[in-house]
């Protein structure tokens, strides 16, 4: 069974940064495709940044250029570098992973984590 802790939220003025974290346990996390998603109060989840099993990378409109995503299979582990934060970024971020990257796109998982909050200030 996957488990995911996230970690690494908090609360940044607008322009800062923050690098949060996804610890994987229960599969081998470099033989699966993973994301980060993000859910703002009122709003649906959305998928923010992915990898695909090959590692390719994926960014939603909304971050592109100032995130990055990566990991470290070393450490089982996946991390979302945000740079240049806005207030709109505010939101709770959650990870999650799946052998098939279409199960990503689409985020129908579940179950999900307890998530990280970020909150950016104006």
């Amino acid at each position: 069974q996957v488990q995911l802790v996230e970690s690494g939220g908090g609360l940044v003025q607008a322009g800062g940064s923050l690098r949060l974290s996804c610890v994987v346990s229960g599969i081998i996390s470099r033989t699966y495709a993973m994301g980060w998603y993000r859910q703002a109060p009122g709003k649906q989840r959305e998928l923010v940044a992915a990898f695909t099993r090959l590692s390719t990378t994926y960014y939603s409109d909304s971050v592109k250029g100032r995130f990055t995503i990566f990991r470290e299979n070393a450490k089982n582990t996946m991390y979302l570098q945000m740079s240049d934060l806005e207030p709109e970024d505010t939101a709770v971020y959650y990870c999650n992973a799946d052998p098939h990257y279409s199960t990503i796109v689409r985020g129908n998982f579940p179950s999900w984590g307890q998530g990280t909050q970020v909150t950016v200030s104006s």
